[in-house]
């Protein structure tokens, strides 16, 4: 069973921290081999912004599925976004990921009621996006050489 944790930047333990970063690395750096910067910089401070909400799912004490919850304004200007939605290599096809989801839009529903949602999606994702209510709003276009869309929930 997965229990799940909501907290802001400030409420991470170092070892949430640790833990919720070597996730993000190991997938987004080292499985889809995109090399950038995941680290908030002095201009971009998505993860430590005051309202940014941090999601965390542990099986026991392993981390396995996480996400990142950005207020109005911080991705997109009229839009709250859900982002670095990562699920455990070993956890995937057990249901995590749409659990993980549902967690989220919930979290957002609590957080930011009747805000939509708008995200930077991996285009072979669509159908799990449209899955919780995501339309596809953009063509095709290339985010760190993947192809990504922009998708819209609307509330």
């Amino acid at each position: 069973m997965t229990q799940w944790q909501t907290k802001h930047f400030n409420e991470l333990s170092l070892n949430q921290l640790y833990d919720l970063l070597k996730l993000r690395v190991d997938i987004f750096v080292v499985e889809q081999r995109c090399y950038y910067p995941d680290l908030d910089s002095e201009q971009n401070q998505l993860d430590r912004h005051g309202k940014t909400l941090h999601l965390l799912g542990y099986q026991g004490s392993t981390l396995v599925a996480y996400l990142r919850i950005l207020a109005q304004g911080q991705s997109y200007e009229n839009y709250i976004s859900i982002g670095r939605v990562a699920t455990a290599k070993s956890a995937r096809g057990s249901g995590l990921g749409h659990e993980l989801m549902s967690a989220a839009l919930k979290i957002c529903q609590q957080h930011f009621a009747k805000q939509s949602i708008k995200i930077s999606a991996q285009q072979h994702l669509l159908k799990y996006y449209q899955h919780h209510g995501f339309e596809q709003v953009s063509a095709m276009y290339l985010e760190d050489n993947i192809p990504h869309i922009a998708m819209v929930k609307k509330r």
